[in-house]
């Protein structure tokens, strides 16, 4: 009996993820060494991972960051426009979350648990759950 691939890990998902925050990454002209630690990666797999064809494997977190920056850049667009959308995530913002602190850092630092914190905050300020 065939073992059934789980969705999320088909490379189908893989290579749709990595284009979207690679274009993400590319919208909000955020460097490569803070895309790959955005992303749980090291410069070298990043640099292999945003082009097309990539055979290597992500984790389940990293397919969660990436999911998650998608969120965010959406919630973004929705709430400021195309404005401050793009820019938001590299000022620094008093926000409760951040204490003056750009929100890529605090993603960076925090990791996936503070990744999907702003993606709730992002949420919450839209009017979502």
């Amino acid at each position: 009996m065939a073992v059934v691939q789980r969705r999320q890990d088909s490379p189908a998902v893989k290579a749709v993820a990595l284009k979207a925050f690679s274009n993400i990454m590319a919208e909000w002209r955020i460097p490569q060494a803070e895309a790959a630690a955005l992303a749980d990666m090291s410069e070298s797999t990043w640099k292999r991972a945003r082009k097309p064809g990539y055979a290597g494997d992500l984790t389940r977190d990293q397919i969660l960051r990436l999911s998650a920056v998608v969120g965010i850049y959406k919630a973004l667009k929705l709430y400021f426009g195309e404005g401050l959308a793009p820019r938001w995530i590299t000022l620094p913002n008093e926000g409760p979350l951040f204490g003056g602190a750009r929100p890529l850092d605090i993603m960076i630092e925090g990791g996936l648990p503070e990744i999907l914190e702003v993606r709730s905050y992002l949420d919450a300020l839209r009017g979502g759950a």
